[in-house]
């Protein structure tokens, strides 16, 4: 992976982690909170969108809107499935399972759908942000997945896992085959999947709005962020990185959060997720040389 798409990257990390942290003091929030920042996002961008259309257009073909709404529908997916999964069990086990299985899918879906080659150097580098990711997120007790309990979520972040693969195979294949602009690509399904929430919301209004007092400024932050750290994301993709590359270091926010965590708001970090930091830095350094 060249160090430009690196770097590209590295920011989307960084927007990860940051709009991760904002959306962590709405979670009580649930759906509405969703579509609120959905909602927002559709609104910031729209200005970047109509440039872009006026400067470089869009070609409108079927394999183009069956790529959009594919994503929509596997996305809005990713957030009912991760909203389900944190009401029936812990996120401790769910988050570490569906954020490690992620890139590991992605990983099998690029090598094998996008015929993206295999490299030991980038096969290692991806495996150690596993292992980072599931340290970071468990504060290295792996022993809580021996608890039966623990295996409702490790069900429910399998299968969130399933969605985060697909959507990042998908979206790929958006931007690297098709051609479609990042930031439009982004726009469409972003549009879709919260015209798609829509009917859901306005059925139940008056108790959305009322969830939402206090938390719309929250929602605007990370209507803003969320789009823009994707986006990186899938320019780094455009531009040429295998997504067997781009799909792990992802991950990287998690390594981000953790020490934002640790310097900005005083939260105790213990070795385990010290370990896991170092996991994956090990592992995005063998991923950029690769």
């Amino acid at each position: 992976m060249s160090y430009s798409s690196l770097i590209l990257v590295v920011l989307a990390a960084m927007a990860h982690a940051t709009w991760n942290l904002l959306a962590k003091r709405a979670a009580m929030v649930g759906a509405p909170f969703v579509f609120a920042y959905g909602l927002c996002a559709s609104v910031l961008y729209a200005p970047w969108v109509v440039w872009v259309l006026m400067h470089d257009g869009m070609n409108w073909t079927w394999p183009v809107v069956g790529a959009i709404l594919t994503s929509s529908l596997l996305h809005l997916g990713y957030s009912l499935c991760l909203q389900r999964g944190y009401q029936v069990a812990d996120l401790s086990v769910v988050y570490p399972i569906a954020r490690g299985t992620g890139p590991l899918l992605s990983t099998t879906g690029a090598f094998l759908l996008l015929r993206e080659p295999a490299t030991g150097t980038g096969i290692a580098g991806m495996l150690c942000v596993v292992i980072g990711v599931l340290l970071i997120a468990t504060q290295g007790r792996l022993a809580i997945f021996k608890q039966a309990q623990a295996w409702i979520g490790v069900r429910w972040g399998m299968v969130i896992g399933l969605f985060i693969a697909a959507y990042t195979v998908v979206d790929a294949y958006g931007v690297k085959v098709l051609l479609i602009s990042p930031v439009l690509f982004d726009w469409f399904t972003c549009v879709t999947r919260t015209a798609m929430m829509t009917p859901h919301m306005l059925h139940r209004r008056a108790q959305a709005w009322e969830s939402m007092r206090g938390y719309w400024h929250l929602a605007l932050a990370v209507g803003l962020l969320s789009p823009l750290g994707y986006i990186l994301v899938l320019y780094a993709l455009r531009n040429g990185a295998p997504l067997s590359l781009v799909a792990p270091a992802r991950e990287m926010s998690m390594m981000l959060g953790t020490l934002a965590g640790m310097f900005l708001l005083r939260e105790k970090v213990g070795p385990g997720r010290l370990a896991g930091c170092l996991s994956i830095l090990v592992g995005v350094v063998l991923l950029g040389s690769s």
